[in-house]
């Protein structure tokens, strides 16, 4: 067993978990992390794709009891079928414009400089975003009706840009649509649960010939590490929106892209595609 793999398969993991709920983009963390540790080809695309699914493990098991809740009383408690409704009205958008331009994006925008470049903008983004009054028309995921979770689904179309995050573009949209902090951080969690978990079957399926029976210790690693640290994310964000903006990341955002963007330009790191 290759052990310099499986140290690969371990960091992407964590990488994964921890970013895939913050608003940093975990997709650009993957990008530049798997550049940095020569992680390269068709088989390891798959896997930082299909590792997010560990990641979607953590969330359904921290809400396992408010989900099994709205699965099993959908059909006679107006609240839980609202929630099922407003989930896959918000997945809509995304899988929509993910299959009519996802090959275009990948092909031309899944590169370094694209990923700094995004990193920076989302960063002032959520600066202005955090500059401006929230009107919080709506205190919790319950309250929220079609046409927030409407907005919510479009303002996560913004995350087939590589380095935009997913979780950031439907955080700060949110809010800006009028969700408090927490009910946009909450929401965000349920959408991800059809939007990741779909798109890892959707490629599982696509790139089936790829898959071999001499990668299950990579995957397995890779896998374990993500739902962990997804976990101990997911648990450590819902304290953390509750008493602080998202100020700390938007800071982050700018100073990695401008320090990703000076050492491509200087040729100090090889950031591969």
């Amino acid at each position: 067993m290759d052990l310099i793999l499986l140290l690969k398969a371990a960091i992407l993991g964590i990488v994964e978990g921890l970013t895939e709920f913050l608003p940093i983009s975990s997709t650009g963390h993957l990008i530049l992390t798997s550049a940095l540790i020569d992680f390269s080809g068709d088989k390891a695309k798959l896997f930082m794709i299909v590792i997010q699914s560990a990641a979607i493990l953590a969330v359904v098991w921290e809400y396992r009891q408010r989900l099994g809740h709205a699965v099993a009383s959908a059909m006679h408690e107006a609240a839980s079928l609202r929630l099922l409704v407003n989930v896959a009205i918000a997945f809509v958008p995304l899988a929509a414009i993910g299959l009519v331009c996802g090959k275009w994006l990948k092909l031309h925008l899944f590169n370094a400089p694209v990923v700094a470049t995004t990193f920076i903008l989302g960063g002032l983004i959520i600066l202005w975003a955090e500059r401006k009054n929230h009107h919080e028309r709506v205190a919790a995921v319950d309250d929220m009706n079609w046409l927030d979770a409407l907005k919510v689904g479009i303002a996560q179309c913004f995350a087939l840009i590589p380095g935009t995050s997913r979780s950031g573009a439907t955080i700060i949209g949110g809010m800006l649509f009028g969700l408090s902090r927490r009910a946009a951080t909450e929401f965000t969690f349920f959408l991800a649960i059809p939007t990741l978990g779909i798109a890892s079957l959707y490629e599982l399926y696509k790139e089936r010939a790829l898959l071999s029976a001499d990668d299950v210790g990579m995957w397995a690693v890779g896998m374990l590490f993500s739902f962990i640290s997804a976990f101990v994310c997911v648990r450590w964000l819902i304290r953390f929106v509750s008493t602080h903006s998202f100020k700390v990341f938007a800071w982050y955002r700018i100073v990695f892209g401008l320090i990703v963007l000076l050492t491509w330009q200087m040729g100090w790191v090889h950031w591969a595609d």
